[in-house]
């Protein structure tokens, strides 16, 4: 799925195109984009026609639109972008793309709101707000997600003390969306590349400095990735116009097995984690002696 820098794009564009705007119709082409809206595609039409989109925010990964008055208990409609899924704007009488799943209709004629979505894992929900245990407003299926470090109110101590209580290997704590979010297989990999530090690394001997500098050089990354455009490996992830990303071409080591390390010309190894690929460079991340998976 998208990562922190590829879903802050979508979210800068929806900020850009639909604020302020009044919902006047809501069509669902194929249940299965609404399937995480238990009610029902009629229900999710209902409870969003005649509202105006005040605010477009993210936590991690993780998308929403919020209406006016705001507050606990109110509803917002929580992205879940997954593989394939696309929030595009586009002028009402441009033709359908192939995988249109919804389609949202504003009451100043302008320009529609699209979720496409070709492999269908992704879809739109509405679910209300509530009180995060950080003080953060969030949909209820996402208060359990924790700041990223983009986030102005991150706390970079309390992420490496996190971290360093989670007993596992450092990679597995990175992706721990409860302990720090927005940080996905490319990012992770890419920042304990420029941390020296190897992904199997347990976080119970991770120092403070350690901690302190993989989760600086992981913001590091993904704020590089940001001015991109986010990372597109293929015509799947756009922004909301329709353009791809450029990340992927200054990637120093995700998806760069046998091609040598930037920094000391070790080819680049891969090795499988968690039923996808870490890639690292065996001479800059040694693997440590004791290690987890």
């Amino acid at each position: 799925m998208p990562e922190l820098p590829e879903v802050e794009v979508v979210r800068r564009g929806l900020a850009d195109h639909v604020l302020d705007r009044r919902i006047t119709s809501v069509g669902v082409a194929h249940p299965r984009a609404v399937r995480r809206h238990l009610a029902g595609a009629d229900d999710f039409a209902a409870r969003l026609t005649g509202r105006t989109i005040t605010a477009a925010r993210r936590r991690g990964k993780y998308l929403w639109l919020e209406f006016d008055s705001a507050g606990p208990g109110d509803d917002a409609i929580l992205a879940h972008l997954g593989m394939s899924g696309q929030l595009l704007v586009a002028d009402p009488d441009r033709p359908d793309e192939k995988h249109l799943r919804i389609r949202f209709g504003f009451d100043d004629d302008g320009p529609e709101l699209r979720f496409v979505d070709q492999r269908t894992f992704g879809g739109l929900s509405v679910h209300p707000l509530a009180p995060a245990a950080d003080g953060g407003l969030l949909p209820e299926p996402v208060v359990h997600i924790a700041r990223d470090p983009m986030d102005p109110a991150f706390s970079l101590d309390d992420a490496v003390a996190g971290i360093r209580r989670r007993r596992t290997g450092l990679k597995r704590a990175l992706l721990d969306q409860t302990v720090v979010s927005g940080i996905g297989n490319i990012y992770a990999d890419e920042a304990l590349w420029r941390a020296k530090l190897h992904w199997a690394r347990p976080t119970e001997t991770l120092t403070r400095a350690q901690g302190r500098s993989v989760l600086s050089a992981a913001a590091d990354v993904m704020n590089e990735a940001l001015e991109q455009g986010g990372t597109s490996f293929d015509s799947l992830y756009v922004n909301v116009n329709g353009a791809s990303g450029y990340f992927d071409r200054s990637l120093d080591v995700y998806g760069q097995a046998d091609r040598a390390c930037r920094r000391c010309g070790t080819p680049i190894r891969r090795d499988p984690f968690m039923n996808r690929s870490s890639f690292s460079c065996p001479r800059c991340q040694p693997r440590p002696r004791r290690a987890h998976a």
